[in-house]
């Protein structure tokens, strides 16, 4: 069975507008569907020992996501506080960090993870110098640089990244072309920029391919729309379908979970 391993950023966003809240995390997210999928997860990171953190943990393990390297610290589980804005979008209020603000990986973690097939991290889960070590077994990485690239990070990070992610929006192609030859020319097997309802270009170093968003029936909630259309583009890559069949199922998977209000 092929596997894959979230390890990183975890936390709880929290609509206080809305009275509603629910565990997430880019890795969260992604796994969450992946795992429905038939694909053996596990979560790595860190919860506090609150309520929140009980919930991470028990949604997790409802999921049939492997939890037995999820740290569990005394304090509050980090939480984002939201806002649902009337266009179905989002605004970023405030992060709590809690026990996520001093997080390391064990040893044990890491020679956890070196197991996996595909390992999945973000920018903010501070692990991202461990990457290398991560990969000393020949474990295939995944990098979510969500809208936050720059040369630097990019410089640091792709030689030892195997399949990015970036977000550059509506309106953006060219600028995401520009992105993708760059970031290819640092490393990796396959560079992929999101384009929201644009849908999203894929470079692998001698074609681009364009696909397309796949229209929702409704939109509830747009969050979690990237990481499940990771998700899906990994199921592809997992079942060596061909790119374009990647990308096409990853924007069905995302059609699906902008017209929910929970991001899997």
């Amino acid at each position: 069975m092929t596997s894959i391993a979230a390890i990183g950023f975890c936390c709880i966003d929290s609509y206080r507008n809305l009275g509603l809240s629910y565990p997430t995390g880019n890795g969260i997210d992604s796994i969450a569907h992946l795992s429905r999928r038939g694909v053996r997860c596990a979560a790595v990171s860190v919860v506090g020992t609150d309520e929140n953190g009980k919930r991470m943990l028990s949604r997790l393990k409802e999921m049939g996501i492997d939890v037995s390297h999820m740290q569990i610290r005394p304090g509050e589980t980090s939480v984002f506080e939201m806002e649902l804005l009337p266009n179905n979008d989002r605004v970023h209020l405030k992060n709590i960090q809690g026990v996520m603000e001093n997080y390391a990986p064990t040893e044990e973690d890491i020679q956890f993870v070196q197991g996996f097939d595909y390992i999945h991290t973000d920018l903010f889960g501070k692990v991202l110098e461990l990457i290398p070590r991560l990969k000393e077994k020949g474990s295939k990485l995944i990098l979510d640089f969500s809208q936050f690239a720059n040369e630097e990070n990019m410089a640091k990070l792709l030689p030892d990244v195997d399949y990015a992610f970036f977000s550059v929006g509506e309106g953006n192609e060219q600028k995401a072309v520009e992105l993708l030859k760059q970031a290819k020319a640092l490393g990796g097997s396959i560079m992929t920029a999101t384009l929201g309802e644009d849908g999203c270009i894929c470079y692998d170093g001698e074609t681009f391919y364009r696909g397309h968003s796949v229209r929702a029936e409704k939109v509830v909630n747009t969050v979690g729309a990237g990481d499940s259309f990771i998700a899906g583009f990994m199921e592809g890559i997992m079942k060596k379908m061909d790119i374009p069949a990647c990308i096409r199922n990853g924007a069905e998977l995302a059609s699906t979970v902008v017209a929910q209000f929970e991001p899997y």
